[in-house]
């Protein structure tokens, strides 16, 4: 993390596409001042995440990631290059490891929950009463890193001032600046960056060094705020000259500037101009005004030189033109360098290979600027690689070779042209115990650290039933003006306004739920005679209060509302409520209300996360108290799941722990690879955590790079192309010999969804032991489980298919057992009963019999 920010401010960015298109200042601007704040909402989050991804040796940015659910996100932005994120000061303990990079960020003027490492203030009021406290607070506690956000239509000379009263970075709206000297309803930038700068200077003129993107300094000159503005809005050197007024460099020499970011000293009594400079900056013939250039910049500048004209013949010239002979001098002189003993050697041989390998940049267009850019880039990535050589160089030296991915993958942060591949192991070629490793899901923060985070979120609601709540939607999903923490049936129509094409889908997808789930009742109760006058009986009936959680965040899932609301309605379950966290807005998804007016819900309680759950679980007053929770979320839901239904006081139980989607594929040489490809990324792009695993039936490598194609060339058609690529670093092709080796790998492996993409199909299901749902022959893709087939969706994850089945009508009833006996039938079984009894030294369980039987003697 820079010790400072290039300026004293930051420029709030409201774009709903990152910069494609600003308000008051254009993107070149804000590229310039590189100081942009963001909003991370949830439905740009990703795009904004690949722009950073392309940028972010641009900027020093900064994001308010309060309204995304999913740390994985999170850290994927910080992965990018994002310089500061602002989390909420509930969840900030899960970053802890990113140290100054993560903050915290409050709407109140609460300074107790600044971390170590400062705090933003959103929705400052620098007109509220309260401000002349906070000022004074805020000196007293010399927050090295407090940033504020103003409210809307705030007054930007005001706001500016109260931040540099305490010592604050304040965030500036864009659309509230301009460079425009006619644009008199905005602020100009030169007037904010004039408040900051001090001069010792009569005419106040501020000193300012000129560097190139290499960082070599080219002269010094002077700027004036009229000089800045005409600067920033031509993206080019302009300065003030101490005699001829602006000046714009090159406008006769044709020594021309384009202008990258501007910066201001730790003073605040310098800028820097940071250029690139065409030709030389000064007027004698020299590079800079300091002279010449040395080391690695010249030889940059001699290499560009040399590649437009250098000598025919030349050695140079042979780089250039035979890129075989520059890659064997690329490796000769880095093998060389790794067998220097000296210093000296080192420095010779290190001199050698710098200068083949910025032949090559230069050769490829790349500057030293592009590969400086590429090193701060890696300096802030989150995700960090095992660091072991690879295979043939680890060979080479004898030591371990590149390792497999982490078991905690960072989401893809690579936007390149890198193949989206999964790597490969032969089962024949590995032991059980590597195999196994390399089929291990991806690891979930540990239940320790998700308990810390979701306790205080449940204890709060048990404590404060609505108002904390409602409190938690407000904060988390920002539905501020949301008045209740439940919308009551029935549901207004308004709020299920879908298109016909909509609709007919989810009538469709509930009949033929309705259908199979309805096929699983069981006709009559269990009846069994077990000797003569004893009979035992079994029947079932409807868990009479259900909570049906349907997850909110970036994606609409009616799908979930109708496999677990219609086998609800079909179970006869009396109350069924629905809990899923609002829009914005405050308004439910309608397409979630559609299907819950169709199965006759009670309520949907307009939360998510682990207070959705906690609401639930033991009600509120406007929450109905359920007796089990159903549902699929994130690690915080199925933490929080668990937990109520491990508090005797709760009384609830849930359906199933849950882990990320995954998917496993059993393919042969009659499977199509586009088939096969295709439901591989079904499930890749669920999420970075989520794992696709493909067993490949002794396929050759012709139709294993068939199927690789596939899933690189479809992967790159996708919207959640990034998510695909976090997936796939942690998914694994294994290459089995038989059929029965694989459905062996995968009954241990337990997938959630297993498709059989291979001959005949149909008559492997009985070797299949563990599953959550199985998808036969070709033309049965995983999709049509997961909407309208007819079958369950929610199903055991993680490898809990060995112990548990996916939701079902059963998940939504309970049995009761009865015992009817006769007098013949406690004469029968009595004596076993008594001796068990006695066995035990349970004496009222002997005489409860005992007594009976007397009793039939007597008479």
């Amino acid at each position: 993390m820079e010790a400072t920010l290039p300026l004293p401010f930051l420029v709030s960015v409201a774009a709903p596409t990152g910069l494609a298109e600003l308000e008051g200042l254009s993107r070149e601007e804000v590229s310039i001042l590189g100081t942009p704040f963001f909003e991370a909402q949830p439905q740009i989050a990703e795009k904004l995440s690949r722009f950073l991804g392309r940028h972010n040796h641009e900027f020093y940015a900064h994001m308010d990631v309060t309204s995304l659910d999913s740390p994985d996100e999170i850290v994927a932005i910080l992965d990018r290059g994002t310089r500061r994120v602002f989390v909420t000061p509930q969840t900030l303990s899960e970053y802890t490891e990113y140290g100054a990079r993560v903050l915290p960020a409050t709407s109140s003027l609460d300074l107790s929950v600044a971390s170590e490492h400062g705090i933003l203030i959103k929705e400052f009021d620098p007109s509220s009463a309260e401000v002349e406290k906070f000022i004074a607070e805020a000196k007293s506690k010399k927050i090295s890193n407090l940033y504020l956000k103003p409210v809307s239509n705030v007054s930007i000379e005001k706001f500016v001032e109260v931040a540099k009263s305490c010592g604050a970075i304040p965030v500036l709206p864009s659309t509230s600046l301009t460079t425009d000297e006619q644009d008199k309803d905005r602020v100009q930038l030169s007037t904010v960056f004039a408040s900051y700068w001090t001069s010792d200077r009569a005419d106040g003129l501020i000193a300012t060094v000129v560097a190139d993107e290499a960082g070599v300094a080219l002269g010094l000159a002077y700027s004036s705020s009229e000089s800045v503005l005409e600067a920033i809005r031509k993206q080019a050197g302009v300065y003030q000259s101490r005699k001829r007024g602006l000046w714009v460099k090159g406008l006769s020499s044709g020594d021309t500037q384009e202008l990258v970011r501007i910066a201001l000293d730790c003073d605040n009594d310098t800028l820097k101009f940071t250029v690139r400079q065409k030709g030389r900056f000064c007027h004698l013939p020299q590079f800079s005004c300091f002279g010449d250039l040395g080391g690695i910049v010249a030889l940059e500048q001699t290499l560009k030189s040399r590649k437009e004209s250098a000598p025919a013949g030349s050695y140079t010239a042979r780089l250039f033109s035979d890129e075989k002979l520059l890659r064997a001098k690329i490796m000769e002189e880095a093998e060389e360098l790794c067998d220097a003993k000296t210093p000296e050697e080192v420095a010779f041989e290190a001199a050698d290979l710098i200068y083949f390998a910025l032949t090559k940049a230069v050769s490829s267009g790349v500057s030293l600027a592009d590969i400086e850019a590429n090193l701060t880039a890696k300096s802030l990535k989150v995700k960090r690689r095992t660091g072991n050589a690879k295979g043939k160089w680890a060979e080479k030296e004898g030591i371990k070779a590149d390792a497999p991915a982490p078991a905690k993958p960072a989401p893809a942060v690579d936007t390149t042209n890198e193949k989206i591949i999964m790597q490969k192991i032969d089962s024949s070629q590995t032991s059980e115990a590597e195999l196994l490793e390399k089929l291990k899901r991806p690891s979930q923060k540990s239940p320790d650290a998700i308990l810390k985070i979701i306790h205080p979120i449940i204890e709060e609601v048990k404590k404060g039933g609505d108002k904390a709540v409602l409190s938690y939607t407000h904060k988390f999903e920002k539905a501020t003006s949301l008045t209740s923490p439940v919308l009551k049936a029935p549901f207004p129509k308004e709020l299920m306004d879908l298109s016909p094409e909509t609709i007919k889908a989810i009538d469709t997808s509930f009949e033929n739920i309705k259908r199979f789930h309805s096929a699983q009742a069981e006709e009559k109760p269990l009846r069994v005679e077990t000797m003569p006058g004893v009979v035992c009986s079994r029947f079932s009936r409807p868990i009479e209060r259900v909570g049906l959680y349907i997850p909110g965040g970036t994606a609409v899932l009616p799908s979930t509302a109708l496999m677990l609301g219609v086998p609800a309605m079909v179970a006869g379950c009396k109350k069924i409520v629905f809990a899923s966290p609002p829009r914005s807005d405050g308004r439910v998804t309608p397409e979630i209300v559609y299907v819950a007016h169709k199965v006759g819900a009670e309520s949907i309680v307009l939360a998510g996360g682990a207070q959705a759950v906690a609401a639930m679980a033991y009600g509120t007053e406007s929450v109905t108290k359920v007796d089990k929770i159903l549902g699929p979320g994130n690690q915080f839901v199925t933490a929080a799941k668990m937990h109520v239904s491990n508090d005797t006081n709760a009384g609830v139980g849930i359906d199933m722990p849950a882990g990320p989607s995954e998917v496993l594929v059993v393919a042969d040489k009659d499977a199509n690879p586009a088939f096969v490809a295709s439901d591989l990324l079904s499930q890749a792009e669920h999420g970075v955590d989520s794992q696709v695993i493909l067993l490949a039936i002794d396929l050759n490598e012709q139709q294993l790079q068939a199927i690789d194609d596939e899933v690189h060339n479809q992967a790159l058609a996708l919207p959640r192309v990034n998510i695909v690529r976090g997936s796939i670093k942690h998914s694994v092709t294994v290459l089995v010999k038989t059929l029965d080796e694989a459905m062996r790998i995968s009954n241990e492996y337990a997938p959630e969804h297993l498709i059989l993409q291979i001959k005949d199909a149909e008559k492997v299901v009985d070797k299949v032991m563990n599953a959550g749902s199985v998808f036969i022959g070709e033309w049965t893709p995983e999709s049509v489980g997961d909407y309208s087939a007819g079958v369950n969706h929610s199903l055991p994850t993680y490898g809990f298919a060995k112990q548990y089945s996916g939701v079902n009508l059963g998940s939504f009833m309970k049995h009761i057992t009865s015992s009817n006996l006769s007098a013949e039938g406690l004469r029968n079984v009595g004596s076993a009963v008594m001796q068990l009894a006695k066995v035990e030294e349970l004496e009222a369980h002997r005489r409860a019999v005992e007594i009976r039987i007397q009793h039939m003697d007597k008479n």
